[in-house]
């Protein structure tokens, strides 16, 4: 029995409204955070680090690395090193100062970038790495995107400030709590 379409078109707006209160949720929390980090940043003895990369943050590089070392052939035909590992150094550039002002979109922009980093380097090195791997450019080129878009939902997804993670937004300051800060909206205070 076919399902009426005012049933379909219910359940689209309710998976529609519900994405969307996940999002303002998520945004609200971000929100909290980058006003914890923003009263972190403001403090008279808070200090930005200097600068430190790990390359690919969460293990990547570190298990690209050992992934080479283990087998050489790995080594050899990618590298040592995550083939887009410069664009990671980049992001980390960003994520390190972290500044809380335009934070949310400042971050967003920075996380768009390293998506599209990764991307625009399998595609530039899609016809060298097919010679080595013997496969279809096209098929490089599909993994790197591949890469892309997981990269792009790790950083989303555990990147941002105030968390107990050494790859945060604002990383090279002091850690923060977002729960000691409230974004000024006529409420309790701070």
């Amino acid at each position: 029995m076919p399902v009426p379409l005012r049933i379909l078109t219910a359940a689209l707006f309710m998976a529609v409204a519900t994405e969307a209160a996940a999002a303002d949720s998520v945004n609200a929390l971000e929100a909290r955070a980058m006003a914890a980090l923003a009263a972190v940043q403001a403090r008279a003895d808070a200090r930005l680090a200097p600068f430190a990369t790990d390359g690919c943050s969460g293990g990547l590089s570190a298990g690209w690395a050992v992934l080479a070392g283990r087998l050489p052939a790995f080594g050899r035909t990618l590298g040592g090193r995550p083939p887009w590992e410069a664009c990671c150094v980049v992001h980390d550039l960003a994520y390190w100062r972290g500044p809380a002002r335009d934070g949310v979109a400042r971050r967003l922009e920075a996380d768009r970038g390293l998506q599209a980093c990764v991307a625009d380097t399998g595609r530039a090195r899609a016809a060298e790495l097919a010679r080595r791997l013997d496969v279809p450019p096209e098929q490089v080129r599909v993994a790197f995107e591949l890469a892309a878009e997981v990269m792009y939902a790790a950083v989303r997804l555990g990147g941002g400030p105030c968390t107990p993670f050494p790859w945060r937004w604002g990383y090279g300051w002091p850690e923060c709590t977002p729960g000691l800060v409230r974004p000024r909206d006529g409420g309790d205070g701070p």
